[in-house]
């Protein structure tokens, strides 16, 4: 959902906001929105008196706004951003008759988190109906569902346990990505040709079934020996992706190729996968 979200932000109300790459995700210039909202002839000073007006808008602001370099007809110039959230923030504190389609819209989305939250098996329905939207065929959803069911019962192991920082999360993940198939993460994103893309909606039905086992084994190890504090718990996800890893280097013995592959979604054979089990469904 969050990829449609920001695509629509791009072209908001039909206008296109500037934006920049900044921390592994979209900011927007935010006087291109409060002008698309508002039409007002300066949206620096609307701005500026929002922020004098709303006392919690002013204290947040630094929160959710950066300065970022965005390239104007003056030349290159630092224009404070908003992130998506922030975004969001933007929109629901400028009273324009614009803005209340996309505030219905948020009301929206919120009663269905919550929605999800009360009820799980809603947030998996939608999210495998977003997946087949996307083109991709019933039986890689199947998995890819299931490996997030599985990485969301190891992070919650991981934050019982000490580790609360993205920074911690982002090298354990690592390191099960490393003893697992010998390549971090974002190696393997540049190996596939991604960027911003999320790398597992692009791993085919045996990298996620192997990204799945690392995962898994880590989080039975970690339960098991009841691990505490960081330096435990990335000896446990160590294992696991090892446990994974020599399941893997066996597969590739037995088949004769490698398991790791530079394919992704981008190509065309998920696509042709999830074209014939619709033909065949006919």
């Amino acid at each position: 959902m969050t990829d449609e979200i920001q695509k629509g932000l791009i072209f908001f109300q039909g206008t296109q906001v500037r934006r920049a790459w900044f921390n592994d995700e979209w900011w927007f210039v935010a006087t291109d929105i409060i002008f698309i909202l508002t039409e007002s002839a300066d949206p620096s000073g609307y701005l500026k008196d929002m922020r004098r007006r709303d006392e919690g808008f002013a204290q947040g602001w630094g929160q959710i706004a950066t300065l970022l370099p965005i390239e104007t007809s003056g030349g290159i110039q630092k224009l404070n951003c908003v992130s998506l959230k922030g975004a969001f923030r933007l929109v629901q504190s400028i009273p324009s008759r614009k803005a209340e389609p996309f505030k219905q819209w948020l009301a929206q989305v919120g009663y269905d988190r919550v929605q999800e939250i009360e009820n799980p098996e809603l947030a998996q329905k939608r999210m495998k109906e977003l997946y087949k939207a996307k083109g991709y065929s019933e039986d890689w959803v199947e998995k890819r569902v299931r490996g997030i069911a599985i990485r969301d019962e190891l992070t919650d192991e991981w934050n019982k346990r000490g580790v609360k920082t993205e920074k911690e999360y982002a090298i354990l993940t690592a390191e099960i990505s490393k003893a697992t198939f010998g390549i971090t993460p974002s190696e393997y994103k540049q190996l596939k040709g991604l960027k911003r893309e999320n790398l597992r909606d692009h791993m085919n039905d045996l990298e996620l079934i192997f990204s799945m086992l690392g995962e898994r084994v880590s989080t039975e190890i970690t339960r098991k020996e009841d691990t505490q504090g960081y330096p435990q718990v990335e000896d446990a996800a160590k294992r696991g992706g090892r446990v994974a890893g020599n399941a893997r280097k066996e597969t590739e013995k037995e088949l004769g190729r490698p398991i790791i592959t530079s394919e992704n979604y981008l190509t065309e054979q998920e696509k042709k996968k999830n074209k014939q089990q619709i033909e065949e469904k006919k």
